[in-house]
């Protein structure tokens, strides 16, 4: 048998059933499930050094397991030193294995690694079933060595659901593993 991440098949074997039986559905298609996870990191520092970028690029792309790609700024801001089209930032978005692996990663290991961790916030919901979470280090992630860190940065990460409420992802996420402060159920 090939390769299945561990959430995928808690999701498919414990999760699909319970959100089922919470939310009445009559159809396994209704469930929500994570559509994808984009991961994005801004580089303040970008426009007056270019190394910086090169770096961010590389630690996202060992975070997240697949390449990241740059940034570009969509208009130029003279307070800022910012032209048109300079590379500021890095992101990658996730989908299918990658996606469940980098969740796993998230909830099992980095985010217990945060200094005075008591949860993520549970009211960084979009309206529409998306949930984000900023994260202000990104020394969490064991893949990156402390030793070749010039800087610390943060980065954000965005999981879309297919779900059509903030309270069905809320349920979805909670049911995944993810770490909430506040036990809310209602919407």
């Amino acid at each position: 048998m090939s390769y299945q991440p561990r959430l995928k098949v808690k999701y498919r074997e414990e999760i699909v059933p319970k959100l089922m039986e919470q939310f009445q559905y009559k159809s396994i298609m209704q469930v929500p499930r994570i559509e994808k996870v984009c991961i994005n990191q801004g580089v303040g520092g970008a426009t007056s050094d270019k190394k910086l970028v090169d770096n961010a690029l590389k630690e996202l792309t060992m975070i997240a397991g697949q390449k990241a790609v740059p940034t570009k700024a969509k208009k130029s801001v003279s307070n800022f030193k910012l032209r048109d089209g300079m590379t500021i930032g890095a992101r990658v978005t996730l989908r299918s294995d990658q996606m469940y692996d980098f969740l796993d990663r998230l909830i099992a290991v980095a985010l217990p690694r945060v200094r005075d961790f008591r949860g993520i916030n549970d009211k960084s919901f979009d309206g529409r079933g998306n949930y984000s979470l900023g994260v202000t280090e990104q020394i969490i992630f064991p893949e990156i060595i402390l030793d070749e860190v010039n800087k610390i940065t943060g980065l954000d990460i965005t999981i879309v659901t297919s779900a059509q409420t903030d309270a069905e992802a809320l349920a979805l996420l909670k049911a995944l593993g993810m770490p909430f402060k506040n036990q809310r159920i209602n919407n």
